[in-house]
């Protein structure tokens, strides 16, 4: 498949297994206060092994494509664990994983597996909104002495926030899907209505006026 339909198909089994739940006309809010017409869920697709290897495929053949000379796979803890796994047995590459905070106790380590100075590393997590957790990740592997080349997600909002977080970080994304594919799909297979699909559209255009 090529990009577009790839992105599409990964949309489009977010929305079958109901990690993604559209409802605009009573938006959720998400624990950054945000008020968005969508929720997504995308600890749901580890419950589905057929679902769960396709992205770590398509994970991995995004990552080879954007970072070919990545050496370790790190996956942010704890939703991006089961995919960078996944992602770094497909490559055969070294694994570690990120912890929000530093362990309290024992060595009091954030970061376990290898993580070496010089390290060529690609974080994994499941999902971007803000872009925080992932981008906390990725200072603590370069504070570790290793260098990110990059990272990447299943799926992004694509706010504006995010967009300036990761040039703020000079860090580079990449993702299957994203917000835009995401209503496109929705209206295609008949998840939402003409009407709703206008909010949908006026939400990604204008996010921060949500909830004034």
């Amino acid at each position: 498949m090529d990009k577009i339909e790839v992105s599409k198909n990964i949309a489009s089994e977010l929305l079958d297994i109901k990690a993604v739940t559209l409802n605009p006309k009573s938006p959720f809010i998400w624990a950054s206060g945000i008020h968005a017409p969508i929720y997504t869920d995308n600890r749901l697709t580890i419950a589905y092994p057929k679902f769960r290897q396709q992205i770590a495929k398509d994970l991995a053949d995004l990552i080879k494509e954007n970072y070919p000379d990545v050496e370790v796979i790190s996956g942010v803890a704890t939703a991006g664990i089961p995919h960078s796994t996944g992602v770094a047995n497909i490559l055969n590459l070294p694994l570690n994983y990120v912890r929000a905070q530093p362990k309290d106790h024992g060595k009091k380590g954030q970061i376990e597996g290898r993580c070496k100075a010089g390290d060529k590393v690609v974080l994994i997590d499941d999902l971007i909104s803000t872009g925080g957790s992932i981008l906390k990740a990725v200072h603590a592997v370069r504070e570790a002495g290793a260098e990110v080349i990059g990272t990447a997600a299943i799926f992004s909002y694509n706010l504006p926030e995010s967009t300036k977080n990761f040039a703020d970080a000079d860090t580079k994304l990449v993702t299957l899907t994203n917000y835009p594919t995401m209503i496109e799909v929705a209206q295609e297979q008949n998840y939402v209505e003409a009407e709703d699909m206008e909010l949908l559209k006026q939400w990604y255009k204008e996010p921060e006026s949500w909830g004034k």
